[in-house]
């Protein structure tokens, strides 16, 4: 992937070194659980299939929040800071910071080209580095969170060792794959202008733990797809690279809830899903990839 020399955003908020605080809110059982979300940050969207979506929900009912700690695969081993992950140096952590803030704007740029051919504005979201925990307005989160969207400040949270663990443990290197994380935290914010999460997160005290689930993968998946549409984007800039689409289709396999099953206690529970198999993470990101239509992303 071509990033170097390209934008950065201003976007981004560097707390590492020693956790750091970002909001109140209230705390939630397990850890980085992003519940809550406010209103509708970007008014009465009305983008084509996008909205169309949002209004389905609806009428569903469906809240996938109870499953939003999104750490693209249910969950990571990465350690507060010592011995699980070994962190990068400083010169590296700086270019991984200026990796992270360039995939941000494209992101930027991406999302504001498909809002405004609706006469929409788009509102990005900040995006915070930590190192080993932080506080945010859905509450407290580790890194074993991992990479997380919260609905409640409209920020995306990430601790740079992740992909490490990306590299390492689910065998997913690639800068583009790295890009995929982010542009699928920015898919749920992308969710959240348009009315979807809070739309979820109002009707989920009715739902059962089965019904949560089952639907928070149709949500998952839905992020992955306009993770897609970003990467369709990127491929029309050229600054895609032979291979660049493999490793974002492999992470997305690797993070699948079969192959995290599979990986850690040997057999698959498909009731349990709450991301999405690989199959089906793998399917929605090619779907989004290879039309560039978010009215595309309907997994519902």
């Amino acid at each position: 992937m071509q990033w170097k020399g390209r934008r950065q955003s201003d976007n981004v908020e560097d707390m590492r070194g020693g956790g750091g605080f970002s909001g109140g809110g209230m705390r939630f059982p397990g850890g980085g659980f992003p519940g809550g979300g406010g209103g509708r940050r970007g008014g009465g969207l009305s983008i084509g299939g996008l909205i169309a979506v949002g209004l389905v929900l609806w009428v569903l009912g469906i809240n996938p929040l109870v499953l939003l700690d999104d750490s693209m695969g249910g969950g990571s081993t990465v350690s507060d800071g010592s011995s699980a992950i070994n962190r990068p140096s400083a010169g590296q952590a700086d270019e991984m910071r200026d990796f992270v803030a360039t995939v941000l704007a494209d992101t930027e740029d991406t999302w504001t080209e498909i809002f405004n051919a609706e006469n929409e504005r788009y509102t990005a979201p900040p995006l915070v580095l930590f190192t080993g925990q932080i506080e945010s307005a859905c509450g407290f989160a580790s890194a074993a969170s991992g990479p997380f969207y919260c609905p409640g400040d409209g920020k995306v949270y990430i601790d740079l060792a992740f992909y490490d663990e990306l590299r390492q443990n689910f065998d997913a290197p690639g800068d583009f794959a790295q890009a995929y994380v982010i542009a699928h935290e920015v898919g749920h914010h992308v969710q959240d202008l348009l009315g979807v999460l809070p739309a979820f997160n109002e009707k989920r005290q009715s739902l059962g733990k089965s019904a949560a689930n089952a639907l928070s993968v149709k949500v998952e998946l839905q992020a992955d797809c306009y993770a897609g549409v970003w990467g369709h984007y990127a491929q029309k800039k050229g600054i895609l690279e032979p291979g660049d689409l493999n490793e974002a289709l492999n992470a997305a396999t690797q993070i699948g809830d079969d192959a995290i099953q599979k990986r850690t206690q040997g057999y698959v529970v498909p009731e349990s899903f709450n991301h999405g198999s690989s199959a089906d993470r793998k399917r929605w990101f090619k779907i989004g990839y290879d039309t560039g239509d978010a009215g595309s992303c309907d997994t519902f």
